[in-house]
């Protein structure tokens, strides 16, 4: 009997360990992708691309109330795979439909928490899960990132601080700085999306999705200076007014925890996309594959389209009548632009109201006539708002302006992204939705999702645009340009604000406040409409340098903000870029360049087979590196078997309407 006692013991004991004790392996549905995920005394997994090793053992954790670490000691009760081949619609989006195939291995956990992996032919994510009876509270999550070399990152530090002492209140604006994993800035922090490159052509941008109640994931070197290790923002307990113009909310206290949540639900997805070549990160589906449907049922009062926008070139308009500025005569000539150019908005920005109390106007504005206008001549208004000032009277807010007739609200200066703030924009998408209005989040993280779960939210900050460059000479504009489309535009959409139409050479650039100009061409210009993604798409310059310019304007407005199909042609980060969309039967093709001149070849083959297009091709002058305004226009005959060569000046593009 004591045998038998001491061999079931025995057995136990053994069955115990080897639950503890536990390899998995998860293939993409190429076979290129493999991710080992190892279960011992912690839970990490590694990612390989074929023989490249993408990412090395690296352990995942989270840690809630009573120091229960989920991931530490963990025991497997079991696992399960599945496979999914699907599509899904995506009618305002650079496609029409996103193709969503990929493998997953959800293994559960002791403890009521599992972890689903899944893996693309495009990259590899995960996400804890957890379901507890009772809401919990975390107390931190551990994300490491390691690499067997050192090899080298664009990463975007935070920089532009809204509060010195407090590196989690920030604009998210930066340029990518070039460095080795190992040269990572010191005493600092990274947000996401950022890139990592691997010597043989290979790249991956890390990412992440869903992120609902909880907040955004940064990071820093790790101890070995061997990869990095995630940071959050704790939960604010206590906030002061403050910031530019009063108009953020500073945190004078956090808590101890990131956020007290709902015991059963899904967190965050952490993502990597992996690309053997650069010009695929351009048109990356990855955070709408992990994001959750549309909670708006019907979409059809959505309406993308382009903004004439007052700030950036300082309501400067002339050759009239009136004293230009913010009041009623100036917003009616914006107006009469947008109508007789077909912009379907126009957004009154800062100054419309007091900025602390947005129910009050300015006097010099007369919004309800203003709104009665617009509507005569099918445009649309739009009203800028700070966080601060909607989060204070959101429902009152929405309900009057909604009954106005305003279209939509530009939210700016929300600067965080913290488990409330997070909440906050989540409560602003859901109650414009209820009311009807669009919302384009400026002062804003990256997109993780919110946008195709309410879609409603039709674009995001979160990127050094226009807006920022105008004060900027040292800044090299055109390098980032070539940039954001390979990293940040694969978070989503991007409130860039492009449409300069006074432009200049590296050499000949200077800021201005009323008169602001572009580094690069207007080539240049022309061609971020098509490659930026942006389905509410500002045009920054005043209506008079659009109408001194009309052979452009022309060709500005006839650009959709959304598209039914896109296909990235070639590029290399940082250096250029060509991409091409389609909406219904024609085809919009635009090409950038970094300061260096280059030839382009066009391939055409993307074209339907057999039919002859006209093409509309706006092209760098013989003089634009000089003259950055100088550009030719043409109209061409092709076909699917043309290849067209242009140079590209420095900082210059290309841009085209086939039919």
């Amino acid at each position: 009997m004591k045998n038998v006692l001491v061999l079931s013991c025995f057995l136990l004991l053994n069955l115990s360990f080897s639950q503890k004790k536990r390899d998995f392996i998860l293939n993409s549905p190429n076979g290129k992708i493999d991710i080992r995920i190892a279960v011992n005394d912690k839970i990490s997994w590694t990612i390989s691309h074929e023989k490249d090793l993408i990412l090395a053992p690296s352990d995942m954790s989270m840690t809630l109330d009573e120091n229960i670490v989920l991931g530490k000691n963990s025991v497997v009760v079991n696992s399960k795979k599945e496979s999914s081949d699907s599509s899904f619609e995506t009618p305002l989006y650079k496609k029409k439909t996103v193709k969503n195939k990929y493998n997953q291995l959800t293994i559960n956990f002791r403890n009521d928490f599992s972890i689903e992996f899944r893996v693309f032919d495009d990259g590899a994510a995960y996400r804890f899960i957890t379901k507890k009876k009772k809401d919990i509270t975390v107390k931190s999550e551990e994300v490491s990132l390691n690499f067997d070399q050192d090899y080298n990152t664009l990463m975007p530090y935070v920089r532009d601080l809204r509060n010195p002492k407090d590196q989690y209140i920030s604009s998210f604006e930066s340029h990518y700085e070039s460095k080795k994993i190992s040269e990572f800035t010191k005493d600092t922090l990274a947000f996401l999306p950022f890139l990592i490159d691997y010597k043989n052509h290979k790249k991956a941008v890390f990412l992440e999705a869903g992120l609902e109640d909880y907040p955004g994931l940064f990071v820093t070197n790790n101890k070995n200076k061997t990869g990095f290790e995630s940071r959050f923002s704790k939960y604010p307990l206590q906030e002061t007014n403050g910031g530019f113009n009063y108009l953020n909310k500073l945190i004078t206290e956090r808590a101890d925890y990131l956020v007290k949540t709902k015991g059963t639900r899904s967190f965050p997805w952490r993502a990597i996309v992996i690309s053997e070549n650069d010009s695929a990160l351009a048109n990356n589906d990855m955070v709408q594959k992990l994001s959750e449907p549309s909670k708006i049922a019907a979409i059809s009062w959505i309406k993308p389209g382009k903004v004439a926008w007052d700030w950036w070139n300082d309501w400067n308009i002339y050759n009239v009548d009136f004293k230009a500025g913010i009041n009623t005569q100036t917003y009616k000539y914006y107006i009469d632009f947008a109508s007789k150019n077909k912009v379907e908005y126009v957004v009154l920005d800062e100054g419309w109201s007091v900025e602390t109390d947005i129910m009050k106007h300015s006097p010099n504005v007369d919004l309800e006539a203003l709104i009665a206008y617009a509507k005569e001549r099918n445009v649309g208004i739009i009203l800028w708002a700070s966080w601060m000032a909607l989060h204070e009277n959101i429902d009152g807010v929405f309900d009057n302006y909604a009954k106005l007739g305003v279209k939509g609200f530009k939210v700016d200066f929300i600067d965080r992204d913290d488990a409330k703030m997070v909440n906050s924009v989540y409560d602003i998408a859901q109650k414009a939705a209820n009311h009807k209005l669009i919302i384009d989040f400026h002062g804003m993280y990256k997109p993780t999702g919110i946008q195709r779960t309410y879609p409603n939210i039709l674009n995001f900050e979160g990127v050094k645009g226009l807006e920022n460059n105008k004060w900027t000479p040292n800044d090299d504009v055109p390098l980032y340009d070539c940039t954001i489309p390979f990293i940040r535009m694969m978070a989503g959409p991007m409130d860039y604000t492009p449409g300069a139409m006074r432009n200049a050479a590296k050499s000949e650039f200077k800021p201005s406040h009323s008169n602001p100009m572009s580094q690069g061409t207007r080539c240049h210009q022309l061609a971020l409409y098509i490659i930026f993604e942006a389905p509410l798409q500002m045009m920054a310059d005043s209506p008079t340098a659009y109408m001194k310019e009309q052979e452009s304007t022309n060709f500005i407005a006839k650009i959709p903000t959304t598209f039914d199909e896109t296909v990235s042609l070639n590029g290399e980060v940082e250096k250029f870029v060509t991409i091409a969309r389609k909406k219904a039967d024609t085809w919009y093709l635009g090409s950038i360049t970094n300061w260096d001149s280059r030839d382009i070849t066009i391939d055409f083959s993307f074209l339907e087979k057999g039919k002859k297009f006209q093409a509309e091709i706006f092209s760098d002058g013989l003089n634009a590196d000089k003259a950055a305004t100088d550009y030719k226009k043409e109209i061409v005959t092709i076909d699917s078997s043309t290849k067209l060569t242009y140079r590209l000046a420095s900082g210059g593009g290309l841009a085209m309407i086939i039919k």
